[in-house]
């Protein structure tokens, strides 16, 4: 589901007032142009410098994701944005974060990028999801798409897991990957994001040969099993035909159903 995205005078005068007594005064907002999930994503320029801030009415039907991204913010932090303040007032729940200054990641083949999200999905297969936090658990997010219920098994683990490897999500700041929009954090085996990653890679290019090398370059990568892989491909392959199918219009949705049938089809032969 795309939100419809909103300007910041948009926002309740209160609404704005609340965030200005975090911020002090607010001298300019540029809604963001990408991303797909937030009524309100926009650049503050404030009296103490430069915030993102994101956020979405109360009613929203996605609004529990706020608390979500909240919650995960000390774990993922500085590989994400640190969170600097959250403002709720009942009609509007906003996100306050350290603004990066730096570009979309470039996913083809030749680009001096991949090295650094590789390097990005490593840091992140090392960090174990807090037991105390109730996270989704990536065998149950893609049960639907998997026949057998024990094949479901083989994507379970402890590891911290982003899941949402669009490269609008990837910004290269001091020659490095920052990961934002944590929206979706789950519970899985730690090789998943890199395997996440492959089906991006080959819509923005790459073989399913090339596009699994790179993953390799993620130890944990060589921790699953063909099987595992085999189930995950297929999973995602059924997963963005549904969303294709949903969504005929959006060339990149299209683009990544292709990518990824085109991996189940290369792991099947």
């Amino acid at each position: 589901m795309v939100t419809m995205r909103l300007q910041w005078q948009d926002l309740p005068a209160a609404t704005r007032e609340a965030v200005e007594a975090r911020t002090g005064p607010i001298y300019a907002a540029a809604t963001a142009d990408k991303g797909l999930n937030s009524e309100i994503a926009a650049t503050l320029d404030t009296r103490a410098g430069r915030i993102f801030v994101k956020g979405m009415n109360t009613g929203h039907p996605r609004a529990w994701t706020q608390n979500r991204e909240t919650t995960i913010n000390p774990y993922v932090a500085p590989l994400a944005p640190r969170l600097l303040w959250r403002v709720n007032d009942d009609t509007w729940d906003l996100l306050g974060y350290e603004h990066l200054d730096g570009p979309s990641v470039d996913y083809s083949p030749r680009s001096d990028d991949l090295p650094l999200v590789a390097e990005a999905i490593i840091t992140l297969s090392s960090v174990r999801a807090p037991i105390d936090l109730d996270l989704k658990h990536i065998e149950r997010r893609l049960a639907d798409y998997i026949d057998n219920p024990d094949d479901a098994e083989l994507l379970r683990g402890e590891t911290l897991l982003h899941t949402d490897w669009h490269p609008d999500n990837i910004l290269i700041v001091d020659n490095a990957a920052r990961v934002v929009d944590w929206a979706w954090p789950t519970r899985g085996a730690a090789w998943i994001d890199a395997a996440y990653w492959v089906v991006w890679l080959i819509s923005a290019g790459h073989t399913p040969a090339d596009a699994e090398q790179w993953a390799a370059k993620v130890p944990a990568w060589s921790t699953a099993s063909r099987r595992a892989l085999d189930i995950f491909a297929i999973a995602q392959k059924r997963l963005w035909a549904g969303i294709a199918t949903d969504a005929p219009d959006i060339a990149w949705m299209q683009d990544l159903a292709a990518a990824a049938a085109q991996w189940a089809n290369y792991r099947r032969s």
